[in-house]
């Protein structure tokens, strides 16, 4: 999608109704199925909050940026996210909290994004996050800037995340599941699945 059409479904985008949790389940782990409303309120989650930034490429076409996170000793090791993270004393907002991670973990200034909306929030089980997701938007391709958080940006075509072909299954073994099949994006040759495959589909369905 050229990024001048992206631009002009802003209006319409913010006031679009939300497909949340229906539209969410479509990419969610069977794992996940487990928690009801009850009981996420009964594990008092930490909250937290990411960013699903879209800008236009070279090409001007629009693209949407993912990491993958760094290797370390922790539930989230290596796997590919928005940038984001837990909310802060500091923060007056979780939108805030969204601009701050992303400007922390990849350069991008808070004053140049655009927010459209916040998101559905997706409860996240093995780390008991509650993370809200908000959808902005840059002008134009930032000069991102990574710290030790991420080993790597991923620049994805919005027209890849709508192609139905993105759309497949693995088998996962993590510390918290074995050999349990997961539906997922395959987008850049990256297995994108759990919290930000459930997002991933609420904002397709948005975008659609």
């Amino acid at each position: 999608m050229n990024f001048k059409d992206f631009t002009q479904k802003i209006g319409d985008l913010k006031t679009e109704k939300l497909g949340g949790l229906e539209a969410q389940f479509k990419m969610a782990p069977k794992l996940r199925f487990k928690y009801n409303q009850e009981k996420i309120v009964a594990s008092k989650p930490k909250k937290a909050a990411v960013l699903a930034l879209f800008y236009p490429n070279i090409k001007n076409e629009t693209c949407f940026l993912l990491t993958k996170r760094a290797s370390y000793k922790g539930t989230h090791s290596a796997q590919i996210s928005f940038p984001g993270g837990k909310i802060e004393k500091s923060d007056t907002s979780l939108q805030k909290t969204a601009l701050r991670e992303t400007l922390e973990e990849v350069g991008v200034q808070p004053s140049s994004v655009e927010i459209i909306r916040e998101l559905t929030d997706v409860y996240i089980p093995p780390s008991n996050f509650l993370a809200t997701p908000f959808l902005g938007t840059i002008c134009k391709k930032p000069d991102f800037i990574l710290n030790h958080e991420v080993e790597k940006e991923i620049e994805v075509l919005l027209s890849d995340l709508l192609n139905e072909a993105s759309i497949t299954a693995v088998n996962m073994n993590t510390s918290y599941m074995n050999n349990m099949e997961v539906p997922c994006f395959k987008l850049n040759d990256h297995i994108v699945w759990g919290a930000t495959a459930m997002m991933l589909s609420e904002i397709k369905e948005l975008l659609k």
